[in-house]
């Protein structure tokens, strides 16, 4: 893929230097971005010409925020880019994206693979071990209803291992776990913070 932002939360970039970081990073992360591995896009507020991203270490406890300079993303890849990426290692994880992949087409929406899973397809660097879930995004601009939800979670829930799916809409993103629940309210996550709302497409101010 090319550099062909706007980036969005959960695409991975290709570009950033070691010596963007701030002399506190910890040294995991100098390796990792000297490895040439991508860092994620995530949900914060930045000043112009500045996206806010993540880098993941060889552990779960190894996560630092950054901010890159979007002059220098040299390509993205995008959750949807990873629906029908080859399948290399026989994960649980893994599985069940290839298990679910034609009931998600089936939707009429886009979809795409993010977390551990999307990290390690788009990047080809290990990142899934056996009680991996695997987490999903769906891009959902117009509302989808708690019934759809509902109905949605099912399938998912039938995948060999557990599956994580953030409905995308244009204020930010909400767990379709959630959203499939009897909660009233739901939490709502934007580039502002998080905040409990009743109708995710009806905030208006668009802070993704």
């Amino acid at each position: 893929m090319s550099a062909r932002g706007p980036w969005l939360p959960h695409d991975l970039l290709w570009g950033m230097d070691p010596a963007q970081l701030p002399a506190d990073a910890p040294h995991w992360a100098r390796e990792v971005l000297e490895a040439g591995q991508p860092v994620v896009v995530r949900r914060a507020l930045t000043a112009p010409g500045l996206i806010a991203v993540g880098l993941r270490g060889a552990t779960r406890e190894q996560r630092y925020a950054a901010l890159l300079e979007l002059h220098r993303v040299q390509r993205g890849v995008r959750p949807e880019d990873l629906c029908r990426v080859p399948v290399a290692q026989p994960w649980p994880a893994l599985r069940a994206l290839q298990q679910l992949r034609d009931e998600l087409d089936a939707t009429g929406l886009v979809w795409g693979v993010s977390g551990s899973a999307g990290y390690e397809l788009a990047s080809g660097v290990g990142a899934l071990h056996q009680g991996s879930d695997l987490d999903l995004i769906l891009r959902t601009p117009e509302a989808f209803s708690r019934a759809r939800a509902r109905a949605l979670l099912a399938r998912l829930e039938r995948a060999d291992c557990a599956v994580d799916m953030q409905l995308q809409v244009p204020a930010g993103a909400l767990a379709l776990r959630e959203w499939a629940g009897a909660a009233p309210r739901v939490l709502l996550k934007s580039a502002s913070g998080a905040c409990l709302v009743d109708d995710p497409w009806g905030v208006l101010e668009s802070v993704a």
